[in-house]
């Protein structure tokens, strides 16, 4: 990935999260919602805002439709705070590695139980 793009994937990511915080003011998101990573495709049509929240699968999908039906506002509010060219269709994804992660934690200590 050059240092360009991940430049502009750190610059959305900020900004998408100082919204979420600030301007977005829908009860079904909750209040923590976290942008964890934005990747952009290297000719910056397309950005894939890969996002977490604690909560219940059902409110995981929630919020998944809600930050969709959104992404002309992210897109739009961008377009404003950011002084690029081209602003990349956004699509948000369910990142999930810190279930992963929580999962072999989760295995790590099943193992170490057992050779005791």
């Amino acid at each position: 990935m050059s240092h360009r793009i991940e430049r502009i994937n750190n610059l959305i990511r900020r900004e998408i999260s100082d919204m979420l915080q600030r301007q977005v003011n829908d009860p079904r998101l909750g209040s923590f919602v976290t942008v964890t990573e934005v990747s952009t495709t290297s000719d910056l049509k397309y950005a894939k805002i890969f996002v977490s929240r604690i909560g219940s699968e059902e409110e995981k999908r929630e919020t998944l439709t809600v930050l969709t039906d959104a992404a002309g506002f992210f897109r739009s509010e961008l377009s404003r705070r950011l002084e690029m060219r081209r602003i990349p269709e956004l699509s948000f994804r369910w990142d999930e590695s810190l279930e992963r992660g929580a999962r072999l934690t989760q295995l790590i200590d099943q193992v170490t139980k057992q050779e005791r």
